[in-house]
């Protein structure tokens, strides 16, 4: 056996530079292609004019209330109108029995025209004592007696004219008529019912064209905002109200301030105010409950931000502005006041900045991006959500 041993084998250098170039050619051909910047919406920021809404829960009443009662007793003959129909002043609603009291009037009358004839006698006895008297045919104690006869004869006949009045009065109150134009209610009594004053509403009349809403604001809104200013205006001239109905509709016409309460609620800390609106189609009853809403303010020349483009981290606020070669640069900024979904933003934002509204996941610091006009509609000022505090007024909006 040898001792000889093989030597080991050697790379060849040249062989080993082709297998490291074909690596590193293989190696380029798996790398994936760059990535096109991702998209995001931006806004421009502009000096804009925000204004400042506020929002109550509000109550519909009929601008008259008219309860029609019996002011005289008797049986309910005839219900002359229909139920949820529209009335004139003088309409007949319901008919009393009206024979007591034609029978009382034809009593009354009858009684006039005795003492009638009575003073008439009175009257020709003074006539035919006088110049008796004045020769002492007779004594000055008859004529002074049928004098006063005379007298008391007048005094019962303007009685009994007064009692004919009011004979006539009853049996005109057994024509139960309306006092308002407006909108009948439900009958409360039946045909054959016993009514009298004290028997309660037979029915209510409501004039609810126009119609009023009742809404309570807070002592704080109205020192803070004027309102005692914008009370003391007529009711053509004051604060324009718009009414959202329950079912999130916003009704068609508005409605003005007309006035408030003489007080405010010591339990409740708020001030009545009542608003008028039109309602020519009987579309709003009372009863209704809407949604009051009223601009009371307007913040002049500031910068606004949707709230979606503004990020809340730990205390402070940042937004993602697109800097040059839409590059994105993430700003602390100081936030004001908030009008529904817009910040008004103090400090950290000039005007022409771009902001991001929509991506603010792909927004991150120093990343390029491919920025596009924002497609959403337009941030418009809403009031506050009810029952939620409002930083313009600085209060929680009464319910």
């Amino acid at each position: 056996m040898s001792n000889f041993s093989r030597p080991p084998t050697q790379p060849r250098p040249g062989l080993w530079l082709v297998f490291s170039a074909a690596a590193t050619l293989l190696g380029c051909q798996r790398r994936p292609p760059a990535l096109p910047p991702p998209d995001v919406e931006v806004v421009t920021v502009s000096p804009t004019d925000i204004p400042v809404f506020q929002e109550w829960i509000g109550t519909l009443d009929g601008f008259v209330n008219a309860q029609i009662r019996a002011q005289v007793s008797g049986y309910l003959l005839t219900q002359a109108y229909a139920e949820g129909s529209q009335v004139r002043k003088g309409d007949r609603l319901f008919q009393i029995d009206p024979r007591t009291f034609q029978a009382a009037l034809e009593q009354a009358k009858a009684k006039l025209a005795q003492d009638r004839a009575q003073f008439g006698k009175t009257q020709l006895d003074v006539r035919r004592y006088t110049p008796l008297a004045r020769e002492q045919a007779i004594s000055k104690e008859e004529l002074d007696n049928a004098e006063q006869a005379n007298l008391a004869a007048e005094a019962q006949v303007k009685a009994d004219e007064a009692a004919v009045k009011i004979a006539r009065l009853n049996l005109d109150f057994t024509k139960v008529a309306s006092p308002i134009d407006g909108l009948a209610g439900i009958a409360l009594a039946q045909i054959g019912d016993l009514v009298s004053p004290s028997t309660g509403p037979l029915t209510t009349v409501s004039t609810i064209h126009p119609i009023k809403a009742y809404f309570q604001i807070s002592e704080q809104l109205y020192l803070s905002m004027g309102w005692h200013d914008i009370l003391s205006k007529s009711a053509s001239s004051g604060v324009e109200l718009e009414l959202i109905l329950s079912d999130g509709s916003a009704y068609p016409e508005k409605g003005r301030v007309y006035f408030a309460d003489r007080q405010m609620n010591p339990s409740t800390g708020t001030l009545q105010i009542v608003g008028l609106f039109p309602n020519p189609r009987f579309t709003l009853r009372p009863g209704q409950y809407g949604r009051i809403r009223a601009q009371t303010d307007v913040k002049r020349n500031v910068l606004a931000l949707p709230q979606r483009a503004v990020t809340e981290l730990q205390g402070s606020y940042q937004i993602a502005v697109i800097g040059e070669e839409n590059k994105v640069h993430v700003e602390s900024v100081k936030v004001g006041e908030q009008v529904g979904s817009i910040w008004i933003i103090e400090a950290g934002l000039q005007p022409g900045d771009r902001v991001v509204v929509e991506g603010l996941q792909k927004a991150r610091e120093g990343r390029v991006v491919n920025p596009t006009s924002f497609k959403g509609s337009a941030p418009t000022p809403q009031p506050p959500t009810l029952g939620v505090a409002s930083p313009i007024s600085g209060h929680r909006p009464a319910n």
